[in-house]
């Protein structure tokens, strides 16, 4: 195996990198600044600023792999990002990892990646050139609805939202939460998951449909915290009310019953995006705990020399170098033999990034001491951010069970890798 990126993902992190230092770490102070600046619930300035010189640099739409590349009929409606493949983007999410805001200024950020890879995967021509545009030029953000307060959404076939069509219309009705970026001013349009057909064989049942955010009937009841902290600049999480929402037919995706298919399609690339930033969340742990270590005194000596901090500091460098290995195998498996392959490691690295990170950031935390759990050095914020990811896109416990039933299906087990779309 070559372990070493090739000549044309070095020079995408070099420039990715060379942006990163000129542009979004001299503008992080900038960036929180503004972020408590006003009404919570804004697209901060120098976002946007960035956005700009980030297209102009061509580092936008990094996340959209080759295949998806697709074209108006005249040849002059384009739908393409850089063309990066899954092994390159991992590389160049880590780095925008390091720094939480950044992704949206590359327009990489969750969830318009996943809802943007619906829409090239699945949509019409008329769905992508509505909604999929401006999606892919940073005029508009979305929101997934599919999880629900009242049920356990890591079954997905528990979902009872409804969607039953009536004429030219479909009518939704139900209740989703923890629709993250609903709450963003420019969040046009939501993906939602619901029940067309409840008599259908389980994995029929759903559908997804396209609501745009002003139809009459939806409503954001409140928005979610997470640890305390409500995410306002990225759209926060927010639960939402469909009563009586009328749609036309038209903004079905693929078709009725095909919802699990579609959730597939866009929850497994979601979850390794996530699991590529997680791993630069960690780099930077290490460094804030490294750097907080060699700097006090205890007991007569710099407490990076006391031996339990040796510890800790080896196992997190090994922790995250072989996250990082895991995660680079799964996105070179998603690319050569396609998603559905790489559905084993996909839901081993969901499983093991989060927790890493978890115990990497409570480790830095714990050398700050006191200071680890105040705002000053951003670590219980990095923490928050990242122990919902042991839950987000199924939780841990879900994915072990795909791991799980692989590995018994090796020696006859009955069972067989779940096909339950949380998975």
């Amino acid at each position: 195996m070559i372990f070493e990126h090739d000549e044309e993902t070095k020079a995408l992190i070099a420039r990715l990198e060379a942006f990163m230092d000129e542009h979004i770490y001299p503008n992080n102070e900038l960036y929180h600044r503004q972020e408590h600046e006003g009404n919570r619930w804004k697209a901060v300035p120098i976002v946007d600023q960035l956005k700009a010189k980030a297209k102009a640099a061509g580092l936008w739409n990094m996340f959209m792999p080759p295949h998806s590349g697709q074209h108006h009929v005249d040849d002059t409606f384009q739908f393409e990002g850089l063309q990066c493949t899954n092994l390159q983007y991992a590389a160049l999410a880590e780095i925008m990892g390091k720094v939480g805001w950044s992704s949206e200024v590359f327009n990489c950020a969750a969830p318009d990646t996943g809802n943007m890879e619906i829409l090239m995967r699945y949509g019409t021509l008329a769905q992508k050139e509505q909604w999929l545009r401006p999606l892919m030029d940073g005029d508009i953000r979305s929101s997934f609805l599919m999880t629900e307060p009242a049920v356990a959404s890591s079954d997905a076939s528990n979902i009872e939202t409804s969607i039953v069509r009536d004429g030219d219309e479909y009518v939704i009705n139900g209740r989703k939460w923890f629709s993250s970026g609903a709450g963003h001013p420019r969040c046009d349009i939501y993906i939602l998951m619901g029940k067309t057909d409840p008599g259908a064989r389980t994995y029929n049942q759903q559908s997804m449909v396209l609501v745009p955010a002003n139809t009459p009937g939806v409503k954001v009841e409140r928005m979610l915290p997470v640890f305390g902290y409500e995410h306002e600049a990225h759209g926060g999480h927010a639960q939402v009310l469909l009563e009586n929402v009328r749609v036309p037919v038209d903004n079905i995706l693929l078709g009725e019953g095909r919802g699990f298919e579609i959730a597939q399609g866009r929850l497994g690339p979601g979850r390794i995006h996530h699991c590529m930033r997680i791993i630069g969340v960690c780099e930077v742990a290490l460094e804030k705990m490294c750097r907080r270590l060699l700097t006090r005194v205890a007991f007569g000596k710099a407490i990076a020399e006391h031996s339990v901090w040796e510890q800790r500091i080896a196992e997190a460098r090994i922790d995250i170098e072989m996250c990082r290995l895991l995660c680079l195998k799964a996105a070179y498996m998603m690319d050569v033999a396609g998603n559905k392959s790489a559905r084993g490691e996909i839901a081993m690295i969901k499983v093991a990034a989060p927790r890493i990170a978890c115990k990497v950031i409570d480790d830095a935390i714990q050398a700050h001491g006191g200071a680890g759990v105040t705002a000053d050095f951003g670590l219980a914020e990095l923490y928050a951010n990242n122990r919902i990811h042991r839950i987000t896109d199924g939780p841990d416990e879900v994915h072990a069970r795909t791991v799980a039933r692989m590995e018994l299906g090796k020696y006859g087990g009955n069972a067989a890798p779940a096909r339950q779309a949380a998975e």
